[in-house]
């Protein structure tokens, strides 16, 4: 699975980042992590309000960081 973080690297991207690699280890999943830093690659995903949370190309969540439980629970649902 390819975990995606949208954002320019701000602390919330940052953020963001940390507790997805927190909640995929918890979870046992097999993983790669990008961050997704260009403007215009965000844009691609239809994220206009960073940071954003995809997998394998579909946003799960955008605009604000999610609790730690609500990024496991929905990368826990990503992978099946």
């Amino acid at each position: 699975m390819k975990i995606q973080i949208l954002g320019t690297g701000c602390p919330k991207c940052k953020k963001l980042a940390e507790l997805a690699e927190q909640a995929a280890g918890e979870l046992g999943l097999a993983y790669e992590l990008e961050k997704v830093t260009e403007v215009p690659k965000i844009i691609a995903f239809g994220v206009v309000t960073t940071p954003g949370l995809a997998v394998d190309g579909k946003v799960l969540a955008a605009g604000n960081v999610p609790p730690y439980e609500k990024v496991k629970e929905l990368l826990a649902s990503a992978a099946g």
